[in-house]
């Protein structure tokens, strides 16, 4: 009898086996096969909530065969994903399948090589149930906010809404960045800029403050008028001159946070985008014909570092850039006193595997956060750069100006890797003459310059995940599912890279603030996640955690009920300085089930409706004329159809160029990299374009086959000559 093996993924099955080798039957769960029923609540609250799972309906034919293969078995090997839902679903198997819970049948990869694989069978433990119950109590809580908050929701604002017990906090997080804005006063405030010469070389230099180096700060232009009066036919000297080396540390390997917000910097990745990838590059790619997981797994907030791999990365730099690149003594990075520890951080699963060894068997987006991973990671064991910083004050008998240069001593780890910014940087400063203690300078120009202090700036996908870590709300595995969730039920809105709460965001807000105070409060939410940390821990009981918010909810949304009896919440619309043409209100924008679109306030009385401005397309209907609209379909997918639809049914996934294609007669499209093609996929032009591409597929393919016998060759060579 052979054993079974059980992961979640699909995609795992073929890297596992091969590791395994004969003897072995991998099999995938395909992510859950039971959770609570979506009908109804699910939860006994009545009887220790109790939860009431069921076998989901797309995943029967799946357990019959699961079930099938384990009666067949000698022993089932449950090795769903290394972390706490991994271990749930371990658990819903074991129940499916009937599996004794006192056998040590659980393993876990933390990443998909044959080490890594090995390791796992060799110390198969029992299904952690105090992970399972941490995960459970999630689930239900979860559940209970859904299904009773949402429902309140409908009835006191509009159909379709949902709460959430973490994304309402992230949302109030949003609300409440774009009240301060609103409510910010700017304030004036000036500088002065100066530009001195020595030795024919002019520099930069900032007014600081008096000449014994107390700092003025400078509030409006009759201040600035004293000082540049007492500035005039001054003379300019040289009091201190300081030289120093400063230090620059290498940022840490990244953990789930911190891989999402510097994905969507360098990358522009959203977090749900970025976890898709790195799925992909745990689960493994076909490298020289063998699947290998590129990176461990992707979900921790642990900086911890195995010994092998920092020896890896020693090896490697040394090799790669010589002895003067690693640090004097090896780097450990200290992980939040919160962080779970379960795995390590982020990093290649071996760092011989460069990102141009494996660019031509990885997709574009694969290639460019594997660069990301692998950079980062070598990057951090590397030693620090090291600047030389050159600082000036240059004195008057009243007043002090400042000059710094920054120059590069020695690179370091930044030959490799520098980490992206949210905020710009400070400047390094002009490149200044050579200066000693008691030189006179000229004083070419004084520049005052005006400035007012500004508001806070809206969170960004990255700036948001780093509030959500910093004040202990979600986890690694619930960030990217945060910011997508209060996107799609139009909560919030992206303006340019940043979020905006939409008006229907703010009065969901506002109302959840009023009567659910808890629900939304900060510091509330984290402490959940604390007690569900303690939950795995076996500390706390699950149903206790959930007995006392419970109490407190189900107050709350009574109290909530009665308060609002017969109320319901108007949301206002969103007005443009659009003029209805047919009564000459202002437009305002309105949501229909194709988007949102322009709408005049005056209805029913004024009828007047017409697309956003920036959905219609500067080209004209091929086909009749019309305006173009640019639509998304249900899964997401742009796509262009005209205005006069159903008079008119064209509709393409690009924009029409107003070109015919000179193969077959129809309207040519612009694909959104730029590239023109022909809207009739039975083309001539299309097919051969489809056979090229199937033919330099092929031709890579058999370029990876003679690259690998060559390799195998060469490693038979080396053997023999041994």
């Amino acid at each position: 009898m052979s054993k079974l093996v059980i992961v979640e993924s699909p995609s795992k099955i073929k890297s596992v086996k091969k590791y395994l080798g004969t003897g072995y039957t991998v099999m995938a769960s395909k992510g859950h096969i039971r959770d609570l029923p979506k009908s109804t609540l699910g939860v006994d609250v009545e009887n220790n909530f109790k939860p009431q799972y069921v076998n989901m309906s797309d995943k029967r034919e799946l357990i019959k065969e699961l079930r099938a293969a384990a009666k067949e078995s000698e022993i089932v090997y449950l090795a769903t994903d290394p972390d706490r839902e991994g271990e749930a679903i371990s658990w819903h198997l074991a129940q499916i399948l009937k599996l004794d819970m006192e056998i040590e049948n659980r393993v876990c990869f933390n990443e998909i090589t044959k080490s890594g694989i090995k390791a796992g069978m060799s110390k198969p433990q029992k299904i952690n149930l105090d992970l399972v119950d941490a995960q459970q109590a999630r689930r239900v809580l979860d559940r209970i906010v859904g299904y009773k908050l949402s429902p309140f929701l409908w009835k006191k604002v509009k159909r379709g809404l949902s709460a959430g017990r973490v994304q309402s906090v992230a949302l109030r997080l949003i609300v409440d960045r774009e009240r301060e804005i609103e409510a910010f006063i700017p304030e004036e405030y000036w500088t002065i800029e100066g530009i001195f010469s020595k030795d024919s070389v002019d520099f930069k230099a900032h007014f600081h403050g008096n000449a014994a180096g107390k700092k003025i700060a400078i509030a409006n232009e009759a201040e600035v008028n004293t000082i540049l009066q007492g500035l005039k036919d001054a003379d300019y000297t040289v009091s201190d001159v300081k030289k120093s080396k400063r230090k620059v540390q290498p940022a840490p390997p990244f953990i789930t946070s911190t891989l999402q917000q510097e994905a969507s910097r360098k990358l522009g990745y959203t977090g749900q985008r970025t976890m898709k990838i790195a799925q992909q590059l745990y689960e493994g790619v076909s490298v020289e014909g063998n699947p290998v997981g590129l990176i461990t797994y992707m979900r921790t907030d642990s900086l911890r570092i195995s010994e092998e791999a920092r020896a890896a990365v020693t090896a490697f730099v040394k090799n790669e850039y010589g002895d003067k690149y690693l640090p004097e003594k090896a780097r450990y990075f200290k992980s939040k006193a919160s962080a779970q520890d379960a795995h390590e951080a982020i990093r290649p699963t071996d760092v011989e595997l460069t990102p141009a060894r494996v660019r031509d068997f990885l997709t574009d987006e694969q290639f460019r956060l594997y660069s990301l991973i692998w950079s980062r990671f070598v990057a951090s064991l590397m030693a620090e750069g090291i600047n030389d910083v050159v600082s000036v004050d240059i004195v008057t008998d009243k007043y002090m100006f400042k000059a710094t240069e920054t120059t590069m001593y020695f690179d370091g780890f930044t030959i490799l890797y520098q980490e992206g910014k949210d905020t710009a940087d400070e400047e390094k400063g002009d490149k200044l003459p050579e200066l000693k203690k008691g030189d006179s300078v000229e004083n070419k120009s004084l520049e005052p310059k005006q400035h007012f202090t500004q508001p806070p700036a809206r969170y960004t996908e990255p700036t948001l995940i780093k509030a959500l870590e910093e004040n202990g709300i979600g986890r690694p595995s619930t960030y990217a599912p945060i910011v997508s969730n209060i996107l799609s039920k139009e909560y919030i809105e992206r303006v340019q890279k940043a979020f905006k709460p939409t008006a229907l965001g703010m009065v969901v807000t506002d109302l959840l603030k009023e009567h659910f105070e808890k629900i939304v409060d900060v510091k509330f939410t984290a402490g959940m996640e604390e007690s569900l940390d303690k939950i795995e821990h076996g500390d706390f009981k699950w149903e206790a955690i959930l007995e006392d918010f419970y109490a407190d909810f189900e107050k709350s949304l009574s109290a909530a009920e009665s308060a609002l009896e017969g109320q319901k919440m108007k949301v206002p619309d969103q007005e443009t300085d659009e003029i209805c043409e047919l009564c000459g209100k202002k437009m305002v924008i309105k949501s229909g089930r194709f988007g949102k679109f322009l709408a005049c306030p005056g209805f029913p009385d004024c009828k007047n409706a017409k697309p956003l401005p920036e959905d219609e397309v500067k080209e004209p209907c091929p086909k009749c004329g019309g305006k173009l609209l640019k639509r998304r379909s249900k899964k997401g997918k742009t796509f262009y159809a005209c205005s006069n639809y159903p008079d008119c049914d064209f509709a393409a996934p690009g924009v029409p160029t107003g070109e015919v294609c000179e193969t077959c007669g129809s309207f040519m499209l612009k694909g959104t990299r730029g590239r023109t093609y022909c809207i009739n996929s039975d083309c001539p032009t299309r097919i051969e374009g489809r056979e090229k591409a199937a033919a330099n597929k092929k031709s890579t393919a058999k370029k990876t086959t003679a690259k690998k016998s060559t390799t195998k060759k060469t490693s038979a060579k080396g053997k023999k000559d041994e």
